[in-house]
């Protein structure tokens, strides 16, 4: 098992920027897909991107293709989230999330979540 803790979030202007952390425990952290997900008030959960296990691989949603870029370090066992270009509609509780199984990007089984950070944009 795997504890995760995100970190970064704030209050925010449309057209700024935040970066995500994702801190994780333990020391196979490199076995893990990593992902984030988000989830706006009064919305159900959805995928926003993630990244296969030597980071070879990303996949995005489409909402947020070209503002966002997931990263890890794997030395560090911490996932980023690279937030460009926020717009109030990126208004959400951010998770952190680890996968198992094979990389299927949105597909992919996710299996241990972070507690969220908010991440709130003005307009």
């Amino acid at each position: 098992q795997v504890q995760l803790v995100e970190s970064g979030g704030g209050l925010v202007q449309a057209g700024g920027s935040l970066r995500l952390s994702c801190a994780a425990s333990g020391r196979t952290f490199s076995t893990y897909i990593m992902g984030w997900f988000r989830q706006g008030p009064g919305k159900e959960r959805e995928f926003v991107t993630a990244i296969s296990r030597s980071g070879g691989s990303t996949s995005y949603a489409d909402s947020v293709k070209g503002r966002f870029t997931i990263s890890r370090d794997n030395a560090k066992s911490t996932v980023y989230l690279q937030m460009n270009s926020l717009k109030p509609e990126d208004t959400a509780v951010y998770y952190c999330a680890a996968g198992i199984g094979p990389f299927v990007g949105a597909s992919t089984t996710f299996k241990y979540w972070g507690q969220g950070t908010q991440v709130t944009v003005s307009s």
